[in-house]
């Protein structure tokens, strides 16, 4: 980075918070500032890990916290929004955000109002779903509020009309907001559940996961099978895989399958254009990393032939419902009608919890997703390279160098015995521990998963890196871990 590309670049520079000065900021920043709010957050990561003057992982770490501090003084703006308390450390948003205080103050605002004026909730939200669905790349009709990933997953797999013998292609990685509906399927209508064993670590790229699908169900298909849909999540929460879905639909395309993301962790954390990707459903959450209320859910249901998905939209029925227009969706294959209406609307909803996830949203647009998504990843490829620093790239279960596959989750086994992490108790009482007997009071998880040719499940720790996270955050969490792992030698 030099001077000359910040002046030919200057007009993409990103504004600062209103009330944040630049004055004194240095040209590093700057330019920081102008890759964290354009071009895709990953792919911009690359240059910054691999042009730094060096390959090996201290010189990595060390460039990717000389740029996190250079711009420390905006993301410092950032996190003065939340009240999180100030005796803990917060890394496991992949579990549950904090709502920052303009959030807070819409859920109080609108509560009392709906109480002193007696209001219903019978609405399918489309002026605050018309707020939502441009920083998501679709239209109001095809962006649905739900009530968490799990119910948007249970309304988009159950509301298919399967046939016994359908396949449906998906990973043993899967969180139970997908497996249930998936078994509830199974059990009902008959159809098979093809599981693919994913690979864990560095050693992956987007293409490994594009050839396990696509193996799969051509290998299903010699077999006489009939494989309707594939399932995958995007990230795995079990390691942090961000499992590719540009690369993923690819495969949906070429056999014309229906396509059902469980997108837990992209909202808020990933800035990622829904239509250009062209999957049927995808389900979020609006508590994780978007940090709106609880019981808060984004449901992207396509209801658009184009140029990125052109296969026929799926039939698809609602199932939990107070909104109910009967639609031959595939007469022509395109209709626009208001999809998301019937799913959002189910009764009298308690609307200021939507509302409140709309300020949310508004704020993350204001900040700008790509800006977000970027500095999650930077704070994500910081700690992935000090993990490798102390324990070895061997101990990453998350990607690290495949742009394509990274996110803000990092999964790793602290343990000196590497075998520990496959004593559950060990584990989780690492997870305590870090809480309990650090000043920062560190909130991280544990995460149980299969590992192909393990002897037993591993019981990984999972840490979540957000944007009210810093170097000084990582920095503090790894030494806490290093001596933490050494105690339990």
């Amino acid at each position: 980075m030099n001077d000359t590309n910040i002046a030919d670049n200057a007009a993409t520079v990103a504004e600062p918070l209103p009330g944040l000065s630049t004055a004194g900021w240095g040209a590093k920043r700057r330019d920081f500032l102008r890759m964290l709010g354009h071009g895709a957050g990953a792919a911009a990561l690359s240059p910054l890990l691999f042009a730094c003057g060096g390959s090996n992982s201290q010189t990595r770490a060390q460039d990717l916290r000389a740029q996190l501090v250079q711009d420390e003084a905006f993301w410092t703006e950032v996190q003065k929004l939340f009240v999180l308390n100030p005796a803990k450390t917060f890394m496991n948003i992949g579990t549950a955000g904090s709502m920052p205080k303009l959030a807070l103050d819409v859920l109080d605002v609108e509560s009392r109002k709906k109480a002193a004026e007696s209001g219903s909730g019978y609405s399918n939200l489309l002026d605050l779903r018309r707020q939502v669905a441009p920083g998501f790349g679709v239209d109001a009709e095809e962006l649905a509020f739900s009530a968490n990933t799990s119910s948007g997953m249970c309304h988009a797999i159950l509301g298919i009309p399967w046939q016994a013998g359908d396949v449906v292609v998906t990973t043993n990685h899967e969180h139970g907001g997908g497996d249930t509906p998936l078994n509830i399927a199974r059990d009902r209508y008959g159809i098979e559940i093809s599981r693919i064993a994913m690979p864990v670590g560095n050693n992956q790229t987007a293409a490994t996961y594009q050839n396990l699908f696509d193996e799969r169900v051509r290998t299903l298909k010699t077999q006489g099978k009939r494989v309707r849909a594939m399932m995958w999540s995007s990230p795995t929460y079990k390691t942090g895989t961000l499992l590719p879905i540009a690369e993923l639909m690819e495969v949906v395309k070429a056999h014309q399958l229906i396509s059902i993301v469980d997108g837990a962790h992209l909202p808020g954390m990933m800035a990622l254009d829904y239509g250009a990707l062209g999957m049927d459903f995808m389900s979020g959450a609006g508590h994780k990393w978007q940090c709106g209320p609880g019981s808060t859910g984004i449901l992207i249901m396509r209801n658009r032939i184009r140029a990125s998905n052109p296969l026929p939209l799926p039939n698809w029925y609602p199932v939990h419902t107070s909104a109910y227009t009967p639609r031959d969706r595939n007469a022509t294959g395109a209709q626009a009608f208001d999809i998301s209406a019937s799913v959002t609307q189910c009764g009298s909803v308690h609307t200021p919890m939507f509302q409140s996830l709309v300020a949310a949203c508004a704020k993350w647009d204001e900040i700008g997703r790509k800006k977000i998504e970027t500095y999650d990843l930077a704070l994500s490829a910081y700690l992935k390279e000090r993990i490798v620093e102390r324990w070895g790239i061997e101990s990453l279960y998350s990607p690290k160098d495949d742009p394509k596959l990274v996110c803000g989750l990092t999964c790793f086994n602290p343990f000196q015995n590497k075998a520990d992490i496959m004593v559950s108790a060990k584990s989780a009482s690492f997870v305590t521990r870090m809480q309990a007997e650090y000043p920062q009071g560190f909130v991280i998880r544990n995460v149980g998963f299969e590992v192909i040719g393990a002897a037993a499940q591993h019981y990984g720790v999972r840490v979540s890196t957000h944007l009210w996270h810093d170097a000084n955050d990582i920095d503090a969490l790894v030494d806490a871990m290093w001596d933490l792992s050494r105690k339990m030698a």
